[in-house]
Formats: structure tokens, C-alpha cells, sequence
């Protein structure tokens, strides 16, 4: 007959003995107890193999969704330091294609930024999302544009890129390639249909934005294109007052 369990300790026992006795009576019971819970979650006889089978399921799917996870971003990584080879080794391994760093960016997105062709003909070939936008809504064919890379801006217009996305600070890949004076990115942007006097923010033209930062070509091509130097903004100012305020005495001839 198993005794009471209890911390007192019987008359003839030691210290030791007691905590000894004590331990191997809490095992039992313990012991027990669960033997016997699992043997009814375990009825009848093929529900010990489902449960064991769920647990050991759930446990491979979790160990799997973190080497997903470990793999995402390694891709991430590779991307970011432009590593072609290792990118494309871990897009077989199963890599996600638009895995994303913590600013959003993906990986063809730091590609276009940074004017690595290589890449981005991996990454778009592989489904890439050309249209893909980071936290702050900057998508490839802005940075494309941001960079000077015409032949990525091509690329991207290719692939299906859009043109009329904005960004968080109400700028587009057009509005981009304007005040960086691209003139090759802004001949692909308009022969995929923006307007060379569409609308931007503040009622600002892309011959606004090129002739404040002194983009003598870029005005030059703009107005060639039908670019109207005489539009204004919502303050009324044309594209030779912002160049007249901002200084850019290069670009005055062309817009008097």
C-alpha cells in the first residue's frame, strides 16, 4: 500500500532517505497520471499513431518555416551585396523571389537602384514583381530612374513596370529622371505614355523639375518633345522663375 505523499519525513528515515522516497513517489504519481492521460487521448488504438504523427508533422513544418525564413534571408543579403552567383544558388534552393529586407525593399529593387543589370535579367526572368514598392512606396523603376540606369528603366518598362505609381514624398520614376537630368531614362518613360505635361505635385511639370536643378539636356529634350514653358504652378510660378530662384543661369536661355 503506497503511503500518503507527504514532506514529513517517517521516523526511521534520513534526510537523504526522505528526500529520496519523497522524489520517487512524485515520479509515480506524476508518471501515472500522464500514462493515463495518454492513454485516453490514444483511444482506440490508431489514435496514438495520429497523435504522434500530428505532433511530429507540427514540429517539421516549424522547423521548416524557419529554414525558409533562414534562407529568405540569405537571399536578402546576397542581393543587397549584389552577389549574382549566390543569389541565383539560392532562388533554386526555393529562396522566395520578392522576399523583402526590413525597409521593403526586395531584391530586385536594390538591384535597379544600383544599376546591377545581371540581377535584375536574373531576378525579372524568375518572376520578379517589377511593380513591387518598399515601406517608403519607392518601386524598382523609380530607383532605376533616381540612378540614371536607362537600360534597367528599359528593362523594367518590359517586364510590365508601371509608370504612374508615386512615392511617399509624391514623386514619380518620371519626376526622378527629370531632376536627374536622364535624358535616355525619360525617352523610355514617355514612349511608355507619361505625359510631358502631365500634372505632378503642386502642379509641378517634368520641365519644372528639370530646370530648377540645371538640367540643361533634360530641358532641352523636354521642350523638343512639346514640353509648355509658359505652365505654371500652384504659387504661378513657370519653369524660369523656379530656374531664376534656384539660380540655374545655364537653363535660361532655353525657357526665355
Amino acid at each position: 500500500m503506497v503511503q500518503t505523499l507527504t514532506r514529513g519525513r517517517l521516523p526511521f528515515e534520513t534526510q537523504a532517505e526522505s528526500r529520496k522516497n519523497f522524489m520517487q513517489l512524485k515520479n509515480f504519481y506524476i508518471g501515472t497520471t500522464m500514462n493515463r492521460s495518454f492513454q485516453r487521448l490514444c483511444r482506440p488504438a490508431w489514435g496514438c499513431f495520429a497523435f504522434a504523427t500530428f505532433i511530429f508533422i507540427g514540429h517539421a513544418q516549424a522547423q521548416m518555416g524557419a529554414d525558409q525564413i533562414n534562407m529568405n534571408g540569405q537571399y536578402v543579403l546576397a542581393a543587397k551585396a549584389g552577389k549574382v552567383e549566390r543569389v541565383g544558388q539560392l532562388l533554386r534552393q526555393g529562396a522566395a523571389v520578392d522576399s523583402r529586407d526590413r525597409l521593403g525593399n526586395s531584391p530586385l529593387n536594390m538591384a535597379a537602384a544600383k544599376g546591377n543589370e545581371a540581377l535584375v535579367d536574373m531576378l525579372l526572368a524568375v518572376g520578379a514583381n517589377p511593380n513591387l514598392a518598399n515601406l517608403s512606396e519607392v518601386t524598382p523603376l523609380m530607383g532605376a530612374s533616381f540612378a540614371g540606369n536607362a537600360n534597367i528603366v528599359r528593362k523594367l518598362l518590359g517586364a510590365g513596370a508601371q509608370v504612374n505609381p508615386v512615392d511617399r514624398v509624391k514623386k514619380t520614376a518620371a519626376t526622378y529622371a527629370a531632376g536627374n537630368g536622364c535624358v535616355d531614362c525619360m525617352k523610355a518613360l514617355l514612349a511608355a505614355g507619361v505625359g510631358v505635361n502631365a500634372r505632378l505635385d503642386n502642379d509641378l511639370t517634368l520641365l519644372m523639375w528639370a530646370a530648377p536643378y540645371g538640367q540643361v539636356a533634360m530641358v532641352s529634350f523636354l521642350l523638343e518633345q512639346g514640353a509648355d514653358k509658359n505652365a505654371k504652378d500652384n504659387r504661378g510660378q513657370t519653369a524660369l522663375d523656379l530656374a531664376r530662384e534656384a539660380k540655374q543661369d545655364a537653363v535660361l536661355p532655353l525657357l526665355q
